[in-house]
């Protein structure tokens, strides 16, 4: 069962993972949106990354994040993979990508 939101391109579908939010029609997780602004990506370089969303269903997924934080955090929080099952070559090309953008 799709449930909309009060924003827009944000719904919540049973069927597609467990009902967390995503952007309509696709089977992206707001917090995904969330997790590349929060590494530094800003909100018009989002969409090269990822081209089937639109700069508006960007801004539409940082509009819901700001109006349901705790929400987004808990599930970025669930999602988070553990350290000790991080490669330690990812963890520092991911590390140098960081401090690249910083």
């Amino acid at each position: 069962m799709v449930l909309t939101t009060e924003h827009l391109y944000i719904v919540r579908d049973d069927a597609i993972l467990g009902g967390e939010p995503i952007i309509r029609g696709t089977r992206t997780p707001v917090r995904a949106i969330v997790e590349t602004w929060q590494m530094g990506t800003i909100p018009e370089e989002i969409p090269k990354g990822l081209p089937h969303l639109t700069l508006a269903q960007v801004f539409d997924a940082l509009s819901y994040y700001f109006d349901n934080q705790s929400e987004i955090n808990d599930y970025i929080e669930r999602n988070r993979i553990p350290e000790e099952l991080i490669d330690p070559l990812v963890t520092v090309a991911v590390s140098g990508q960081r401090s690249a953008v910083s």
